[in-house]
């Protein structure tokens, strides 16, 4: 053979060789699918998070997220903030509450939903939310997570809540932050309704109303599906659409549930009355399992389409469960051991139920029980996607948890976590109100701008925050106070002022 026309055909298949193994790689990248529920709590499952089994965990019925674990890994200390929006920006932008100042639930543009408070002003913080561009006044502006998928070869999906950005903003609208598509996500955080028959709170039949009424759901208005129901629905469609696309897939898949309101999913209420639950507990267990079942459909379809092998699946919660109103029996104490819920600065209202699923990387039934945070799943599920090289508007303040999946790495609780709520929330109950707070090690310090004072808890041994220390180890007050202060002023977090000097309350390090 000619030696030209050898090497010619050589570097010719060497070319088609690349291009193969190029596109090969591509279709490699897993399917991510993440899976957010809206209020659920640390105990409101059927697995156990703690060293033992609770009487909730008896209680609630959850067997796909049984199997789940059993196929993946449970983390015992996943951790959000209090409530959803701070929660849900720091998702999507990697960076902590105190940075991006998205720090209370956002509805309206331009409005704030903190409640008027006899001591403390409020500071002017982000009430518009997340946005896609740096023109809208009262906001963050970010390289979101969906978009880096997006720019990365991945189809992207939204179904379910968004509640990013506010009423009239392009945040509102999942597609303007880097989803293809956009099923049911709008700017409200909960729905008017979970049944069909009353149109998931819109109106009219085949109508929106704003704010609350659930978007592009018109199909099954006057049906009697439940909308956890539908949501499944609608993503397993635009699962189907995604294989034309020949492109690895992530799913964001954001219940409305179990926000409230309390409403029954009628496939499970019935047997949950029959315990002699009281009527709120009854609705709400079947909530929990109608999510569950989402769950267990889309596990079963990654089965039936034989891709479970490679598809990443993680389960998170936004915050912690509703225990200050609308629930039967004592309030306050639906997550127990933990303390209080949703809305609260102690961890009834931020350690969240975590599994991850990611076949050959993690290993089953597997459980990691360092503690890590909400903004860690931006450069976490990067790093899953094999997405090493991006750029962000924004400082990141994550780390990626792939080290504690996969195990080649145990790192250790050495880093501190930080929480920054310079607001007010709508409900009473135990930690609930104007704080700062910081986790180091097995430490946890809760800072009070109302009246400047802290509270201190060894979380290890005391994971029901029973014992406040702040009088028998200052010294250890004094070490986190700094600690809190320093990082606080770092992220130029804003603070409250106080009505009586119309000064801002002191730092948690100055007293």
């Amino acid at each position: 053979m000619n030696f030209s026309i050898f090497l010619q055909s050589t570097l010719a298949l060497a070319a088609i060789t690349a291009v193969t193994q190029a596109f090969a790689e591509s279709n490699q990248r897993p399917n991510i699918i993440f899976f957010l529920v809206d209020d659920m709590g640390w105990q409101d499952t059927s697995v156990p998070f703690w060293t033992s089994g609770t009487p909730f965990n008896q209680l609630y019925q959850t067997p796909n997220m049984e199997q789940l674990a059993a196929q993946g890994m449970k983390f015992t200390q996943a951790y959000s903030c209090a409530v959803c929006s701070p929660t849900r920006t720091s998702l999507m932008t990697g960076m902590n509450a105190a940075r991006h100042r998205v720090t209370n639930w956002t509805l309206n543009r331009n409005a704030s939903v903190d409640m008027a408070d006899e001591t403390l002003d409020f500071p002017k913080w982000n009430v518009n939310g997340l946005q896609p561009v740096d023109s809208i006044s009262q906001s963050v502006y970010a390289t979101t997570l969906p978009q880096l998928l997006k720019t990365n070869g991945y189809f992207t999906i939204h179904c379910g809540k968004a509640h990013w950005g506010a009423t009239q903003t392009p945040g509102s609208d999942p597609r303007n932050l880097g989803f293809d598509i956009n099923i049911a996500g709008h700017a409200a955080g909960g729905p008017g309704s979970y049944l069909g028959e009353k149109n998931f709170g819109n109106k009219e039949k085949g109508s929106y109303t704003l704010p609350w009424g659930i978007p592009g759901l018109e199909k099954y208005h006057g049906d009697t599906i439940n909308l956890t129901e539908a949501l499944t629905r609608e993503a397993i469609q635009a699962l189907e659409k995604s294989h034309s696309t020949g492109k690895p897939f992530y799913l964001y898949m954001s219940h409305y549930a179990i926000h409230v309101p309390l409403e029954p999913d009628h496939r499970f209420y019935p047997k949950y009355k029959a315990m002699g639950l009281p009527e709120p507990e009854a609705r709400y267990a079947s909530m929990i399992e109608s999510m569950d079942k989402s769950l267990g459909d889309l596990m079963n379809y990654l089965d039936e389409k034989g891709i479970a092998g490679n598809t990443i699946i993680l389960f998170m919660s936004d915050n912690g469960g509703l225990s200050a109103s609308a629930r039967g029996g004592q309030m306050h104490t639906h997550n127990a051991p933990l303390r209080s819920g949703k809305g609260s600065a102690y961890e009834g209202g931020i350690r969240e139920p975590m599994i991850v699923k990611w076949p050959g990387k993690v290993k089953p039934a597997s459980v990691c029980n360092e503690y890590l945070i909400i903004e860690d799943f931006f450069p976490g599920i990067l790093e899953m996607a094999g997405i090493k090289k991006y750029k962000t508007v924004q400082k990141v303040d994550g780390k990626s948890f792939v080290p504690m999946l996969t195990q080649i790495v145990i790192p250790t609780n050495n880093r501190d976590l930080f929480w920054h709520y310079p607001n007010k929330w709508g409900a009473t109950g135990p930690g609930i109100g104007t704080t700062s707070t910081i986790r180091s090690g097995d430490w946890k310090l809760i800072y009070w701008y109302t009246d400047q004072t802290f509270e201190l808890y060894n979380i290890a041994k005391d994971i029901g925050e029973k014992n406040n220390l702040v009088l028998s180890d200052p010294q250890k007050v004094k070490e986190l106070a700094s600690k809190l202060g320093k990082y606080l002023r770092s992220v130029d977090a804003q603070r409250p002022v106080l009505k009586a000097t119309q000064k801002p309350v002191y730092w948690p390090d100055q007293l």
